[in-house]
């Protein structure tokens, strides 16, 4: 190791000042696709959730609403807050046998990173299919 010269003097805080703000974008981008990540993941399992609880259902209102209910609950829980959240629930097959279709969209604000000038907002969208059980009842 040879000692420092009067020249090189500095150069540490001058490598830090060029290297800290490539190590905040790249933590910024890090934590971006996390939310990314996490909001995609958890809109898929709320559109499975809603799914689900619409085939237990035995009339289309009652599936609906229900629907539209777990799908809320289950991204409330999760921690996405969505903008705008719409469920869209497919019933015209809502027999025994059948086949209830559940569709989520959900308009999230991305704002809270918005240092790394990304768009203030994201839509994360997913479909969901549930068999309705063959033998259940006619709900009568």
């Amino acid at each position: 190791m040879r000692p420092r010269t009067a020249s090189e003097s500095g150069s540490v805080a001058v490598e830090t000042a060029v290297i800290a703000p490539a190590l905040v974008a790249l933590l910024l981008l890090v934590v971006f696709a996390g939310r990314v990540s996490q909001a995609e993941a958890a809109v898929r399992r709320a559109a499975s959730e809603g799914a689900r609880a619409a085939s237990l259902e035995y009339f289309e209102d009652a599936a609906e609403a229900a629907a539209s209910d777990r799908v809320a609950a289950n991204l409330q829980t999760n921690g996405v807050v969505c903008g705008e959240l719409t469920t869209d629930v497919d019933t015209s097959q809502l027999v025994p046998g059948g086949r209830v279709s559940v569709t989520v969209t959900c308009v999230a604000d991305m704002a809270d990173v918005a240092l790394l000038g990304v768009p203030g907002q994201r839509t994360f969208m997913a479909t969901s299919i549930e068999i309705i059980d063959r033998y259940r009842g006619d709900g009568s």
